[in-house]
């Protein structure tokens, strides 16, 4: 076979270094491909992806490495590849084309551009020969390129339409109206139609856990009082944990499944999910005292410690679905592979009924079994996991997206964070405050301004609101865990920051990019929560935080901003937007603004009532006072420590027993 070399050889992003050796002559997005596009009139042929992607895989092994494809693509188009993790702005805007166009979206994504970038024909994958209902691929490049020579007319008409459409989704205006009080008990009513009794979550099949959806049930059970709530969070956090959506082995949760059961997963793990799903499962934990939930919490943190962070403290992105380019092959088991590992120390038939494996397997049929917790626990489960773990770590492991993402790096350091200082796990908290360091030194230009990505040494990429709004979070949790003022300074100058080069201030809310960020196509707002928090929804929860720590009103002004951009929307669709909710909800509820001070000891007890139960509606101040507003003036009382509990900066008189503070908590 020829060996070929493109452009994207230069790539840090392990996604483009992949398709690096095609025939296809890729380019990287830049004003490289955009130029040679305009100078030449060809169109443009957009493919976004990411490493994980199956699919992706499979389309670049049936079409980008064909050499008559590549000849085709090469001849008719000038050919752009993209990794939707780096450049989520360009993913975005596409995106929203093809659903107009299609009525879905999903990856790969293939997208015809005009020569200044402007969409006219997509979809997402497409097939080397006519199947599943789709033209051949080679057969669709024939036709979009014919259409682009022959009938210009059509397309700049297409052009027109979905540039419209882009420009319509843009021209959301804010309320004048505050959010009403009802509106999370509404949404998690209006969301509960759609909820499975029988195996948990939301809808059918696929699958996806949902955590935003979770806390929304969890803050609607704490506003109305009433049970189901509970019950559906509860019930679904255990069925998660049970089925194979889970890695039984070692820890940590795949994207989604393909099934309503939670049965067989789509087998990729990003780091999002887990540290999103880390939080749940503690969230879990407070509210029900069931210590399974501590126990995945725990193990799903412990995978992404073990599995996932770089020597520097940062975090890789992602696990392949795919090894020895078979997906899900790393994590099957036949009952003779059980048997052989667990065999001679005589746990195999207790191990098997409890994985529910057997001869015909659950995974297509093949013997091979996707390992659940449906049966008795055996008496040793730790030893059968560690005796497990050992064997599968002499299988080919699925490839390692490596770069670290500014955004995803944050998600996890807030769950390292919080879990670390409930749990008082100080090896959680120590990760937590090493991944931020890395992130605020490493991820950074010249000017100091945060950059997107990070990998072999190099930080490149403006980086986007939602690095910026994640990181905002990230960085309360630190304080809150640590009690470091250092983490305060470094939130309150991000946070002016975030609203300095992001915010619109003539229609609520924060751009995607920032004000002086490359020209494209639209500049959009990040607005739903799916599958991880927007950056809106983000940045005002933060900043509602960040103004309840710090008595400045005008952090609550502009997270009061985007609600009210978006708080409409949410009502209709709950379910893409449950972050934001929890940030409506953060604002609507009597938050609690509590200060702990004094002698390490009696302090730690304090500390454990606020952190020993799910406590939505509080921000914690403690350590040294040093530029932190809630600690002006506070002090140990008779030499004890104290807790001041505090409603807008009006505060209570101290308490200095953990029997006190639980009651001045519960108070209101």
């Amino acid at each position: 076979m020829t060996q070929h070399t493109n452009r994207l050889i230069h790539e840090t992003s392990p996604y483009l270094r992949q398709h690096a050796h095609n025939p296809v002559d890729w380019y990287p997005w830049g004003e490289e491909a955009l130029a040679r596009a305009q100078q030449e009139n060809k169109p443009i042929l957009l493919s976004v992806g990411y490493s994980a992607c199956h699919w992706c895989h499979v389309m670049e092994h049936e079409s980008f490495e064909d050499e008559a494809t590549a000849q085709l693509m090469n001849e008719q188009f000038i050919n752009i590849k993209v990794d939707r993790e780096e450049r989520p702005d360009v993913d975005h805007i596409y995106m929203n084309a093809v659903q107009m166009l299609t009525g879905r979206g999903g990856w790969p994504m293939t997208v015809f551009l005009t020569p200044d970038g402007k969409p006219f024909y997509g979809g997402t994958y497409f097939p080397k020969e006519d199947r599943y209902g789709m033209p051949a691929f080679r057969r669709l490049l024939l036709a979009v390129a014919q259409a682009y020579r022959e009938k210009p007319d059509d397309v700049q008409k297409t052009v027109g339409q979905l540039m419209a459409g882009l420009q319509r989704m843009e021209a959301l205006q804010s309320s004048d109206q505050p959010p009403d009080a009802q509106l999370v008990t509404a949404a998690a009513a209006k969301l509960s139609g759609a909820y499975d009794e029988i195996h948990g979550g939301i809808g059918q099949a696929p699958k996806f856990p949902n955590e935003a959806v979770l806390e929304l049930f969890l803050r609607a059970h704490r506003a109305a009082g009433q049970q189901r709530y509970l019950d559906m969070v509860l019930h679904t956090l255990r069925q998660m944990a049970r089925g194979g959506i889970y890695d039984q082995v070692g820890g940590g949760f795949a994207r989604y499944s393909v099934d309503a059961t939670w049965t067989v997963p789509h087998f990729e793990k990003m780091l999002y999910d887990n540290a999103l799903l880390a939080r749940a499962y503690l969230h879990g934990w407070q509210v029900s005292g069931n210590d399974r939930f501590r126990r995945v919490c725990s193990e799903t943190l412990d995978w992404a410690l073990r599995e996932m962070r770089g020597p520097e403290g940062g975090f890789c992105s992602a696990l392949d679905a795919d090894s020895e380019g078979v997906e899900g092959k790393f994590y099957v088991w036949t009952l003779d592979e059980l048997r052989s590992v667990l065999g001679p120390a005589g746990l195999a038939d207790e191990a098997i009924a409890y994985f529910g494996a057997s001869e015909r397997g659950n995974f297509e049929g093949s013997g091979q079994n996707v390992l659940e917790a449906r049966g008795p626990v055996p008496s040793d489960l730790p030893e059968i996991r560690r005796l497990l773990l050992s064997a599968r770590a002499d299988r080919v492991p699925p490839a390692l997206d490596d770069k670290r993402l500014t955004s995803w790096n944050a998600l996890m350091v807030s769950a390292l964070a919080e879990a670390g200082a409930t749990l008082e796990r100080s090896d959680y908290v120590e990760a937590a405050v090493a991944c931020a360091s890395f992130v605020l030194s490493e991820l950074r230009d010249a000017d100091g301004r945060l950059l997107r990505s990070w990998k072999d040494g190099r930080g490149r990429l403006d980086a986007y609101l939602e690095d910026h709004a994640f990181l905002l979070e990230a960085l309360i949790s630190c304080y809150e865990a640590t009690g470091d003022p250092r983490w305060y300074a470094e939130a309150t100058a991000l946070a002016d920051v975030m609203i300095e080069r992001f915010e619109d201030p003539e229609r609520g809310g924060f751009f995607t990019t920032a004000s002086d960020h490359e020209r494209l196509a639209a500049r959009r707002k990040d607005l739903d929560d799916s599958p991880i928090p927007s950056g809106n929804s983000a940045a005002a929860f933060g900043l509602l935080r960040l103004a309840a720590l710090s008595g400045e009103g005008r952090y609550e002004r502009h997270a009061l901003g985007v609600l009210r951009l978006l708080f409409a929307l949410a009502a209709r669709h709950p379910g893409a937007f449950g972050h934001l909710l929890a940030a409506a909800d953060f604002y609507l509820a009597p938050v609690k603004e509590v200060a702990i001070v004094g002698p390490s000891t009696g302090a730690g007890e304090l500390l454990r009532v606020v952190r020993g139960a799910y406590r939505p509606h509080l921000v914690l101040a403690t350590g040294e006072a040093d530029g932190v507003p809630l600690l002006d003036g506070r002090g140990p009382v008779d030499g004890h420590a104290a807790a001041y509990v505090c409603e807008r900066f009006v505060c209570q008189a101290p308490v200095t027993s953990p029997d006190a503070l639980a009651a001045a908590l519960s108070a209101g």
